[in-house]
């Protein structure tokens, strides 16, 4: 697959460094185009998580969105993160824009420059910034990079919205490293901040003002590493999983709130085993409901009461993210349902359960 830029294109002088007007994915100092379609996304026209896993990555659902508004979204800057740091494998950058969230000059200093670094503030208006997808062990470097623990923490946040600008899909609770001590509080100019959109960094290393009493933002520190399983809290049922449903005392104790009815792009197959089986496409679309998550879930016992048919995804509900189960096997001679998979059929197949019956 050829790539669409090198890092050369992209510098990361001045602050916040170039990048791509298009979400990409990157990897050994060059990426290529990332694209949203019915079936999911596409890095340079082939499905995304085929391209992360021949270039050795973990595929989507085992990454985590972290919202980006420095420079880290320059390639050249990740390019230095795996050199300096070791960041492992390749990594995909998603354009979003923020609304009531704002990139702000801090009140200190860089240590390796002198440079005033950026914070997360709670603002009016709105910026356009990245989220980038990192698996576990990329976001174990950041947290070296960003001073976790002491310069800033890694926590979800709840202000404001940030929203995907490839398909409009909503990410709500993103992860981000916000100012956790003073010299990371927003730099108050006058009694008020200053957008880093504003004034460049060479500008702003001559501001003078006092340390904010905090950045406006409700935000819940993440302990430890963050787990993929717990993004997003919500899964889609449409078949045994739903309630009502014979499997839904499975998923019954890990609900969070009442479950509401939710609309996925695609089509519904009857297997003829009992279960139905989903494809995302461009077909009539899928009735089912959406089922608020507990803030742990043992997506184990699921995965496992789903069987090797079918593979947890996450996909666009709504408007919003939400897990689900993606068949996996040929659909050759199901029939198509126009309508959702009936409750009241749910309890009428064998009296053992067979493998793999559908969420």
């Amino acid at each position: 697959m050829p790539w669409d830029f090198r890092d050369a294109e992209f510098p990361a002088v001045p602050y916040p460094g170039a990048r791509p007007p298009y979400s990409y994915a990157h990897v050994d100092g060059a990426g290529v185009r990332v694209t949203t379609s019915p079936s999911g996304w596409l890095a340079g026209g082939a499905d995304l998580d085929a391209w992360l896993t021949a270039h050795g990555g973990a595929p989507m659902a085992g990454r985590l969105p972290v919202l980006s508004y420095g420079s880290n979204p320059c390639p050249a800057k990740l390019t230095w993160l795996r050199e300096a740091l070791g960041l492992p494998g390749p990594v995909v950058v998603l354009r979003v824009r923020c609304t009531g969230l704002a990139a702000v000059w801090a009140a200190g200093f860089r240590v390796v420059d002198d440079q005033r670094p950026a914070v997360l503030a709670a603002a009016g208006g709105s910026e356009d910034h990245a989220v980038l997808m990192l698996t576990p062990e990329q976001i174990a470097v950041l947290d070296v990079c960003e001073g976790r623990g002491h310069r800033y923490a890694l926590a979800r946040v709840h202000t404001g919205t940030t929203t995907q600008l490839d398909d409009g899909t909503r990410l709500d609770d993103v992860l981000a490293y916000v100012g956790a001590a003073e010299i990371r509080r927003p730099l108050l100019v006058r009694g008020a901040p200053v957008r880093c959109a504003e004034v460049p960094q060479a500008e702003a290393v001559g501001l003078v003002g006092v340390p904010a009493a905090g950045d406006g933002l409700r935000t819940t520190v993440v302990e430890g590493a963050p787990d993929p399983d717990s993004f997003p809290r919500s899964l889609f049922v449409y078949g045994t999983l739903q309630p009502g449903g014979r499997a839904w005392p499975l998923l019954r104790p890990w609900s969070a709130g009442e479950p509401t009815r939710a609309h996925l792009p695609g089509t519904l197959y009857d297997t003829g085993h009992g279960y139905p089986a989903i494809r995302l496409d461009d077909g009539p679309g899928i009735d089912g409901w959406r089922v608020p998550l507990a803030s742990r879930v043992d997506f184990a016992a699921l995965d496992d009461y789903e069987g090797p048919e079918y593979t947890r995804v996450r996909v666009v509900v709504d408007g919003a993210l939400a897990w689900t189960y993606l068949w996996t096997d040929p659909v050759d001679g199901m029939r198509v349902l126009a309508g959702p998979w009936p409750v009241g059929e749910l309890g009428s197949g064998p009296a053992s359960t067979p493998p793999g019956l559908s969420g």
